[in-house]
């Protein structure tokens, strides 16, 4: 390097561009004149630092700003060359320099040369602020020789002022004559007036490199994630081993933007080999690609290298992979073609084409000590691959390893479990028969379970609370002295209650008679609308009671129907008085009939529709079910109404449905039953328990 001079704070030197006097009475004049020659430095500083921030705020990058600044300070202060280096005090940035030369330089004949360092180590090195720090010095040597690297001139002279931002140099200002040069003062002050300027622009330098470091790492943490979760996905999906492998491949090349990726897998003809690090042979193993990524690269030198045995090659015939093998858990790094040279990499397969793709990332795909295989990652043009890149490759390799042998010990034990298998069949099949036959008891017996403890649960509150009632009556009759007008109450209440209990016991009993025969319906043929209106004839106080009125719509010409009459006039009945129980009082009640053909069938459709509460879809599920009510709206009662009306339709061969809807502006709703029957006998036969 230059020799390093320094600039002394308290020497004066004469201005050359002041006039000279003789006469000491003029002395008032002379210092009138360096005054204003002062103030007109002053604003040319100003001017200066003006035009700077004018260049920080207008430029659209680092490099034009700097570059702009160069060229004003270079014509500012007529010299030859004028050259800004940032400094990076160990941040992420690159250092960037600006440099600008004067036009009548650029001409010379040595302007297109590159100088060598004998031609520029001997300069004179004047720093326009105080003499730097030991530590700092360091720094400015390095941007100097950074600078030259850049300059098609000799260097003889150079004005030099480091720039400062929160304490740190974060740039130098190079000033450069091509020729000996003794720097003025007021070319020292005026630099040093910017100083704070260029700091300025030398921070906004590296603001902007923090940013896009902090950019360029947020969406590189991006893409890692998307990788890690793509394996994720791909190591929890049922895809077979070779489909993954590729999915992985691809996803992993893509993520690192690589121009190829290969997925290499290694077969032993040892199986049972392990490999010793003390030991320097190399296994004979098969290489064979299984996975492979490529982007539209249209060179002829790696489809035939791929195509080429179908890229297989034995393992001690490549240097690359000798090396990535015998180096276990490190990773083959080759940044550019030079870099062939380091390690073994004699007699490289042609599968990986370093003449078309020198950038190579070969990690070893590893679990416990074994070599798997590799994965390798090629550039088509130099690349350094950075450690975060290397460290996210190697956790990709770790994670395909994993499911490699997990992979081949789920195929292990499925083969053992199927060889297992195929010696059990033979007992399996014996014993079939007689763990069918027990399958069947168990199923009964579960069955015979639940139906007692539904009966058990259901039934208790119902057949307890008349029971309760009667033995209440029966306590009552028996008190001496009891008037007759009491006595006759008691007895009808004695009398209700066993006729609930009765009526409960026979409907039960009649569900399970439904439930479990296949008896063939008794066929009458009926008159529908006399049938009807004879039945609702019965509940006609009721629904006075209630303030009901009951509006017909039957047919004009009565239909016939063929059907049993007791279960037909019970279906009416427990509708009915489904009606009377939860219908709105003051309310009508419409009861609609008619005659319809279905799948070339004639049908009898019957619609009971009242005005009430209505019924959720969650409650029209299970309204038809034992035991099974409205939650919290309906009339207590023993829950078995509807599900009779089920079972009698569903003897009958028909079909019942209910639908609720809302009345606009009201809390009421319309609910329709309903009920379709075949019309003839022919299609009320139950179905053939064979069938």
């Amino acid at each position: 390097m230059g020799s390093l001079s320094k600039s002394v704070p308290g020497r004066k030197k004469r201005l050359s561009s002041l006039p000279q006097y003789s006469d000491e009475l003029d002395i008032d004049r002379q210092h009138k004149y360096r005054v204003k020659l002062m103030l007109h430095e002053q604003y040319d500083a100003h001017q200066l630092a003006q035009k700077i921030n004018q260049s920080i705020a207008n430029s659209p990058t680092p490099e034009e700003m700097l570059q702009e600044i160069a060229e004003l300070l270079g014509l500012a202060f007529k010299v030859d060359c004028c050259c800004l280096v940032t400094v990076t005090n160990g941040s992420t940035g690159e250092t960037i320099t600006a440099n600008w030369c004067a036009p009548k330089d650029l001409d010379l004949p040595q302007a297109n040369e590159i100088l060598s360092s004998d031609q520029w180590e001997k300069h004179e090195l004047v720093f326009a602020s105080e003499p730097p720090k030991i530590e700092d010095i360091n720094s400015i040597n390095n941007t100097l020789a950074i600078a030259h690297g850049h300059l098609p001139l000799p260097i003889k002279s150079v004005l030099v002022i480091p720039t400062r931002f929160g304490g740190k140099i974060d740039g130098v200002v190079f000033l450069i004559k091509s020729q000996p040069y003794e720097w003025k003062d007021s070319e020292k002050e005026l630099l040093r007036a910017i100083e704070s300027s260029c700091a300025i622009a030398f921070s906004q330098v590296a603001q902007i490199q923090l940013i896009a470091s902090q950019k360029k790492y947020v969406e590189t943490c991006a893409l890692h994630q998307s990788l890690i979760q793509q394996l994720t996905i791909l190591s929890r999906s049922n895809l077979e081993l070779n489909q993954m492998l590729q999915s992985a491949i691809a996803a992993t090349a893509e993520a690192l933007e690589a121009d190829r990726g290969l997925l290499i897998s290694l077969k032993y003809t040892n199986p049972l080999f392990r490999w010793n690090r003390s030991k320097e042979n190399i296994p004979k193993a098969k290489a064979r690609i299984v996975g492979k990524w490529s982007k539209n690269l249209d060179n002829i030198v790696i489809e035939q290298s791929e195509s080429a045995e179908d890229g297989s090659y034995w393992l001690k015939d490549c240097g690359l992979s000798r090396r990535a093998f015998s180096d276990s858990g490190k990773a083959v790094v080759i940044n550019n073609n030079s870099d062939r040279r380091r390690g073994d990499t004699s007699g490289i397969a042609p599968v990986f084409a370093l003449d078309v793709l020198p950038a190579l990332l070969l990690v070893p795909l590893e679990s416990q000590g074994r070599v798997l295989g590799f994965m390798a990652l090629q550039q088509s043009v130099a690349r350094c691959w950075k450690p975060a890149e290397l460290n996210m490759v190697e956790m990709v390799c770790a994670q395909l390893s994993n499911a490699i042998i997990q992979n081949q010990t789920l195929r292990q034990v499925r083969a053992l479990v199927d060889e297992r298998t195929d010696k059990l069949q033979g007992s399996l099949e014996v014993q079939a028969k007689l763990y069918e036959r027990t399958r069947q008891y168990v199923k009964q017996l579960a069955e015979l379970n639940e139906l007692k403890d539904e009966f058990l649960s259901n039934m208790s509150d119902r057949l307890r609370y008349p029971l309760t009632n009667m033995r209440m009556a029966l306590r009552n009759l028996r008190q001496k002295g009891i008037d007759p007008e009491r006595q006759a109450r008691y007895l009808n209440i004695l009398e209700e209650e066993c006729t609930k209990e009765i009526d409960l016991i026979n409907d039960l009993l009649t569900l399970q008679k439904l439930e479990t025969h296949q008896e063939r319906p008794q066929l009458e043929s009926i008159d529908l609308n006399t049938k009807i209106q004879d039945i609702t004839e019965r509940f006609k106080k009721k629904l006075s009671d209630k303030g009901l009125e009951i509006l017909f719509e039957l047919p004009a010409d009565s239909l016939e129907l063929q059907t049993e009459i007791e279960s037909f006039e019970r279906i009416l009945t427990e509708l009915l008085s489904n009606v009377c129980k939860y219908s709105e009082p003051d309310t009508k009640v419409e009861l609609q009939a008619e005659h319809q053909i279905s799948d070339s069938t004639d049908k009898i459709s019957i619609k009971i529709i009242n005005v009430g509460r209505g019924i959720s879809q969650e409650e029209a599920t299970y309204i038809f079910d034992k035991f099974r009510r409205g939650k919290g709206r309906w009339t207590p009662g023993t829950g078995l109404g509807l599900a009779l009306v089920k079972s009698y339709v569903q003897h009958l061969n028909g079909t019942i449905a209910v639908d609720s809807s809302e009345i606009p502006n009201s809390e009421l709703s319309k609910i329709c039953f309903t009920l379709t029957l075949p019309q003839f006998a022919e299609e009320t036969e139950p179905p053939n328990e064979s069938n």
